[in-house]
C-alpha cells in the first residue's frame, strides 16, 4: 500500500472508537493497575504527551523510538517514542507532543504532519497520563539526537511490529530494583516494555484493521 494512502487511511480510522484499554494491557506488566482499580482520590495525574512518528522509507514505512541513557528515575533506560510532560507554554499536548519530538530527536513541527490520537495511557510509576499522537514526515527525518536524554535512535519497520516473533514474557528488573514479570517486543535488539508495548499494542491493533480495507 502507498504510504500517503495508508496515513489517510490510518487518520480516517483513529477518528473513530478505539480499542483501548483492553487492547493496552496485552501488552501490561503482570501486576500493573488499570485507572479504573485507583481511587479517585488517589487520582491526580500529570500530562504528558508522545509522538509515534511514521515515514516513509523505500517499500517501508517506519517509525522512530529512542533508548533513554541510565539516570536516577524511574524510566531510566528505557526504550519508548519521543515525548514528554506538559509545560504551561504548550498550547495543548498535541504541541508537548511535537515540541519534545524536536528537542529529543530534531524534527521540526514543520515536517510533521499530526493525524489523530491512540488512547490515553496512565503510567503509574511516574503518575503521568500520557497522550499518545499520531504523525508523518513524508521523507526520512535528518534526526539529530539530544544526547542528554536521548541515547539513541531507533527506526523500525510498522509491519513488523505485529509478528509474534518479536513477543515475549520476562523478569525485568526495574530501576528502582523492583523485578517485574511483564510482556515485551524484542526491537532492534533491544527490549521494549511497559508504557511503550502498551501503546504499540494499540497501535498493532489499529494498523491491522487499517490493512483489511485494502
Amino acid at each position: 500500500m502507498k504510504f500517503q494512502i495508508f496515513v489517510d487511511r490510518l487518520k480516517t480510522r483513529l477518528g473513530r472508537k478505539l480499542p483501548g484499554e483492553d487492547v493496552q494491557f496485552l501488552m501490561a506488566p503482570i501486576a500493573r493497575q488499570r485507572i479504573r482499580e485507583i481511587p479517585p482520590e488517589d487520582y491526580h495525574p500529570r500530562k504528558s504527551a508522545v509522538l509515534i512518528l511514521l515515514f516513509p522509507a523505500g517499500e517501508s514505512i517506519r517509525l522512530v523510538l529512542i533508548e533513554r541513557p541510565v539516570y536516577e528515575g524511574v524510566h531510566s533506560g528505557q526504550v519508548a517514542f519521543p515525548g514528554g510532560k506538559y509545560e504551561e507554554t504548550d498550547v495543548d499536548l498535541q504541541q508537548t507532543a511535537l515540541r519534545e519530538t524536536f528537542e529529543e530527536v530534531g524534527v521540526p513541527a514543520s515536517n510533521i504532519v499530526v493525524i489523530g490520537k491512540l488512547s490515553d495511557l496512565y503510567i503509574n510509576p511516574s503518575n503521568f497520563l500520557v497522550s499518545p499522537y499520531i504523525g508523518y514526515s513524508t521523507r526520512i527525518p535528518d534526526f539529530v539526537a539530544d544526547l542528554r536524554e536521548v541515547k539513541s535512535i531507533i527506526t523500525t519497520d510498522l509491519f513488523e511490529l505485529s509478528a509474534e516473533s518479536i513477543k515475549g514474557i520476562k523478569t525485568i528488573t526495574h530501576s528502582s530494583g523492583f523485578k517485574i514479570k511483564t510482556p515485551y517486543y524484542e526491537i532492534g535488539g533491544l527490549t521494549v516494555w511497559g508504557a511503550t508495548a502498551m501503546m504499540i499494542s494499540e497501535l498493532n491493533a489499529v494498523v491491522k484493521e487499517v490493512l483489511l480495507i485494502s
